[in-house]
């Protein structure tokens, strides 16, 4: 786990990653005094990166009991990808219809560099690329209230989202998805890249389901 320096997001990436995977198990109780002393940090960011867990709903904090790791059923994760998919595929669709030639042109450029990424296998700087194409999209649809929604949605799906590339196979998977958006938005076929974002967000959701909590739950105190 990140150490000396850690920022608060680095603290919620952290924690949230160890909880996805299963590190940390549902009912497994986070001690602040242990996670700042892991994180060579006061108290005080430790508390906000279990504040921005909990909106996120993988920490559960209690009245004068502290936080948990929450249970992530499959309905639950299978509900919010529902909305993703769906958020997405508007986001596609208006993109297709008013993406400015420079956005598209910067779009295809970035996609079409990222193959290299899949070709090295390069987890990390392709889900920093994922997040960067995405938010493209909800750029590209040029609707601020639809853009809040969108990324709002997706934060409280980023580890899930996050966890999809340690899937064998998943990198080439998802640069295959994307080129389908791509090629749409690129011609203007605004029902091509809404089908095919929603399809993509679907197929992340299957690849994800496998990290859902459906665990029991373990009362271990966090050392």
């Amino acid at each position: 786990m990140v150490r000396s320096g850690t920022t608060v997001d680095q603290m919620v990436r952290a924690i949230a990653d160890r909880i996805v995977t299963g590190y940390l198990r549902p009912g497994e109780r986070l001690d602040e005094v242990s996670l700042a002393a892991r994180f060579d940090v006061s108290r005080t960011p430790v508390r906000e990166a279990l504040g921005q867990l909990s909106a996120i709903g993988l920490v559960e904090r209690r009245p004068n009991r502290g936080a948990i790791v929450a249970v992530v059923t499959q309905e639950h994760l299978a509900s919010m990808f529902e909305s993703m998919a769906e958020l997405e595929a508007i986001c596609a669709r208006f993109s297709a219809e008013r993406m400015t030639g420079a956005e598209r042109r910067a779009l295809e450029m970035e996609h079409q560099a990222s193959a290299r990424m899949v070709q090295l296998g390069a987890e990390e700087d392709y889900e920093y690329f994922n997040t960067e194409f995405h938010t493209r999209l909800y750029r590209g649809a040029h609707n601020a209230h639809i853009y809040d929604l969108t990324v709002m949605t997706r934060s409280r799906l980023a580890p899930f989202r996050r966890a999809q590339f340690m899937l064998p196979g998943r990198l080439a998977k998802s640069w295959q998805e994307h080129d389908v958006i791509v090629t749409a938005i690129m011609r203007g076929d605004a029902g091509g890249a809404g089908k095919a974002a929603r399809d993509h967000v679907s197929i992340v959701s299957e690849a994800t389901a496998v990290f859902a909590a459906d665990r029991k739950p373990n009362r271990r105190d966090v050392a």
